[in-house]
């Protein structure tokens, strides 16, 4: 068998993967433009991809591919119907993140709501010297107790989170985009009473036809002036320009965003026009990739490599 990974680079060099050499022929490209990919996967039996598109177009020259596997949980690269016309399979890695992307979450929520680029920036640009007193807090915050926190999208993560936060003694709402049924234990709710009742706002969904461009204008006008907004699912999943409005003229208090809806991000992006920088903060989609989370996807790919070569 012959493995190509087409975007290897995308997973971290500090990653083992001497196990796939164990599994057959391993030829690694770092990064794979679309035009390159009918070349570069002629005699490939398993593409590993990230975000490479695997369509007819790219890997229509692809006469012995057997199996594509995502080293992600979204698959929005892949055309499944093209696969399944060409009996190809797929897997993608489901929950390996959810521990790496909760801890993300509560990272940049207590970012935003205790001000500490403020704080860090007052001590060590020297106003902390011999100040008139022993602390300052120009900038207010609040305590997580007590606080109704509206999940978007209650999948994995989405649990998680809530589990964390009832742990601070938030109470947790959610809304389901595609109109599943309440999970048990959990307080289903519409959008508009998520937006308006509650005090943080995040956003664990995937992107489809259900939640592309849900937080729109109308969607951050229904906030409350205080709340923070963060998203941690898929950037298409706001309407960037809205938020850049919403922050600007104090519709929201702040918004924390993990994923844009152009990665890496676009020079013209809304987002940079935000006036009170402090007011947003944004990582280059890192929530997923803490080294224990991108050690679990390595064994999650591996494993489904083994199971597919031994079936």
């Amino acid at each position: 068998m012959k493995l190509v990974f087409l975007d290897k680079k995308t997973i971290g060099e500090d990653m083992d993967f001497s196990r796939f050499a164990e599994l057959g022929d391993v030829v690694e490209y770092d990064f794979t433009q679309p035009e390159e990919v009918p070349e570069r996967v002629k005699d490939a039996d398993i593409l590993i991809v990230n975000k490479v598109p695997v369509n007819r177009q790219t890997i229509h020259t692809a006469e012995n591919l057997k199996l594509v596997c995502v080293t992600a949980t979204g698959t929005n690269n892949l055309d499944k119907e093209y696969l399944a016309t060409r009996g190809i399979e797929w897997r993608n890695a489901a929950g390996y993140s959810t521990e790496s992307v909760a801890q993300h979450t509560f990272a940049m929520l207590f970012y935003l709501m205790e001000h500490l680029r403020y704080y860090d920036d007052y001590v060590k640009e020297g106003h902390y010297i011999n100040d008139v007193m022993f602390t300052h807090f120009a900038k207010t915050f609040h305590q997580l107790t007590g606080k109704t926190w509206g999940i978007i999208g209650l999948g994995a993560i989405g649990r998680r989170v809530a589990e964390i936060a009832r742990l601070f003694g938030a109470e947790i709402i959610y809304y389901s985009a595609s109109g599943a049924p309440a999970q048990e234990g959990y307080r289903q709710v519409n959008l508009v009473t998520l937006l308006g009742t509650s005090d943080i706002v995040s956003v664990h969904a995937p992107l489809n036809f259900h939640t592309e461009g849900l937080m729109d204008r109308e969607a951050f006008w229904a906030m409350q002036s205080h709340a923070i907004f963060l998203n941690l699912g898929r950037g298409q999943i706001v309407a960037e320009e809205a938020l850049a409005d919403a922050l600007n003229e104090g519709r929201i208090a702040a918004a924390g965003l993990d994923v844009l809806c152009r990665e890496p991000m676009s020079e013209d992006s809304p987002l940079l026009q935000v006036k009170e920088k402090d007011r947003l903060l944004i990582t280059p989609h890192i929530g997923w990739a803490s080294v224990e989370a991108r050690t679990n996807l390595m064994d999650i790919v591996a494993e489904h490599i083994r199971t597919f070569m031994s079936a």
